[in-house]
């Protein structure tokens, strides 16, 4: 070969072994760094982590090379997990919790976006090195899990506690393979298209965050205030109106007037936020007005923490959905809505419990079993000032077999906690239950069901009922579960105006899912809020900002 082709291949020979040499050098000054920090007692950084004997055994799994440095400063991974861990306020988290501070505080351009590490000490790079893995543990268990115990916190959260098979070690062993860190941290809600949508909705709300210039002090509505009257609420009403773009800057005035322009903006912001679109300004819509974008931001997170506490399932699937915050049933069939419902839930006293159970069967002109707690505080108090109580509401005591007893031979003004029999009601229009009720069987006698008082649905407020969902247009729903059968309009009004009551047996088992969410985001990307009617966020926000709540160690 030509001695002048042969001297140049040299000579790049040579120069590449020797960068190999000292990026292998540098690796192996590395390696000395981390066994030396994490061999025998830790201290330093990882001195009072609770997951420093996960971090120890990794590290000497892999013969102590680094995962996130490269060359001396952050590789790819490194800053696609810095990334992820700054973008984790999306997710309703705090990045300070992942280290962030502390890796900022390694970055020689610490003051500027986009920070560098560069010119780094030995032992910075081993800091830097052991902090990004603490990090991506933490972020990675508040991910799959969330960061807050939900059997701790609520005790209405009444889901499974959720199953997972991750192995968060082996989570680090994917990225050191090569796996982006964005795929494994987005593969956590994948197929949650409601935690994808509330995603980019709080990318949204941070936006208007930062460009947020006013003042938000709580404005008090005592009564309510209508079109053509004056209020000193008005100016900061009529402006907040405008930053949500329901009215023209141009249009809002410093006056204390309520006029028609400021009228028609009220009903269509109303009717954004689920509210009825009367135009009239009451402490619901003065309540609404007076969050701002970072309270909003606080809500969103709250709520992007419950679909982190969901167990795993099928939103594919045929299920019917309760939002009980927004009083509202929905039945889903592979992510689209077929049927919606108003529904009336739980007084704030007595709450509907979240959780999911399997809908089976339906009653038609059912009998309304009267639960104990009511029988003792309500039915009997009300029989005891009036013997003609029962008959009035049609109702009758049974035995525990069913079978009925003469009401006339009962003592009830001797009647302790141990009344021998039970009290139902009648089938009827009459009945408490109306006239069709959808069970799906569980522990905590929840079920939907019709009701007589259909004028509460036109509330606005609708927490009204023991603890039940009843629900608006029961006949139409009833259609829809029982659609692959022979039910048509005429049977199934038939079956509900029976004297006795009729069983039907679904021919599949429904998912019946209850949630409570005050925010959440629709396909079009379109943030919706509910007022918080079981005062449940406020306790969670301060868990999930408390830097010391996570539930559980990887």
């Amino acid at each position: 070969m030509d001695k002048k082709i042969i001297l140049p291949i040299a000579l790049v020979l040579i120069v590449g072994l020797g960068l190999f040499w000292i990026i292998n050098q540098r690796s192996s000054d590395l390696k000395d760094e981390l066994r030396q920090n994490l061999e025998g007692e830790i201290n330093g950084v990882l001195a009072n982590s609770d997951y420093k004997d996960i971090i120890k055994d990794f590290y000497a799994g892999r013969e102590y090379l680094e995962v996130w440095l490269f060359n001396g400063t952050l590789s790819d991974s490194g800053e696609g997990l810095l990334t992820q861990i700054e973008d984790s306020k999306y997710d309703g988290l705090q990045p300070e919790d992942y280290n962030l501070g502390q890796i900022y505080g390694l970055s020689t351009n610490a003051a500027k976006q986009g920070k560098k590490f560069k010119e780094l000490s030995s032992k910075q790079k081993v800091d830097l090195e052991l902090l990004l893995t603490e990090g991506f543990l933490m972020l990675a268990h508040d991910m799959e899990k969330g960061k807050v115990n939900p059997s701790v916190l609520d005790p209405d959260w009444k889901f499974e506690e959720k199953k997972t098979d991750v192995v968060y070690t082996e989570l680090l062993e994917e990225v050191a393979n090569g796996v982006s860190v964005e795929k494994i941290f987005t593969s956590f809600y994948q197929g949650l298209d409601l935690y994808v949508q509330g995603r980019e909705a709080m990318k949204s709300l941070y936006k208007i965050h930062e460009n947020d210039t006013l003042t938000w002090e709580s404005e008090k509505i005592e009564g309510s205030v209508k079109v053509g009257e004056e209020h000193a609420a008005i100016p900061a009403l009529r402006q907040r109106l405008a930053f949500w773009g329901f009215l023209e800057p141009n249009e809002v005035e410093d006056s204390m007037y309520f006029d028609s322009t400021m009228y028609r903006g009220l009903m269509k912001y109303q009717e954004s936020n689920g509210m009825i679109p009367d135009g009239v300004i009451g402490a619901l819509v003065a309540e609404s007005l007076n969050n701002s974008p970072q309270k909003l931001i606080d809500i969103a997170s709250v709520n992007m923490e419950r679909l982190r506490w969901m167990p795993k399932m099928d939103w594919e699937q045929e299920m019917v959905l309760v939002n009980i915050a927004n009083y509202q049933l929905d039945y889903m069939e592979k992510s689209d809505t077929v049927f919606s419902a108003k529904v009336i839930v739980g007084k704030e006293y007595n709450e509907s419990p979240t959780f999911t159970a399997l809908m089976s069967y339906i009653v038609f002109s059912p009998y309304w079993n009267i639960p104990n707690s009511i029988t003792h505080n309500e039915i009997i108090p009300a029989i005891k000032k009036n013997k003609g109580y029962l008959k009035e509401k049609k109702m009758e005591v049974v035995t525990n077999s069913g079978k009925p007893v003469d009401a006339t031979n009962v003592n009830w003004n001797e009647i302790g906690d141990g009344f021998p029999y039970r009290i139902r009601q009648k089938p009827g229009g009459d009945n408490s239950l109306g006239l069709v009720k959808f069970m799906f069987p569980n522990e905590y006698n929840i079920y939907i069901h019709d009701t007589p008082a259909r004028s509460l649905f036109d509330l606005e407020s609708r927490a009204l009922s023991h603890g039940c969902i009843r629900i608006q247009n029961p006949e139409q729903f009833a259609k829809i579960l029982l659609k692959n059968g022979t039910w048509d309009d005429e049977k199934i009004k038939e079956a509900m105006n029976l004297e006795n009551e009729k069983v039907v047996e679904l021919d599949r088992k429904i998912p019946v899912v209850l949630v409570y969410m005050t925010f959440w985001a629709d396909k079009s990307g379109k943030a919706n809020f509910r007022p918080d009617v079981y005062q449940r966020d406020q306790a969670l926000l301060e868990a999930l900002r408390d830097s010391k709540s996570s539930s559980d160690q990887a």
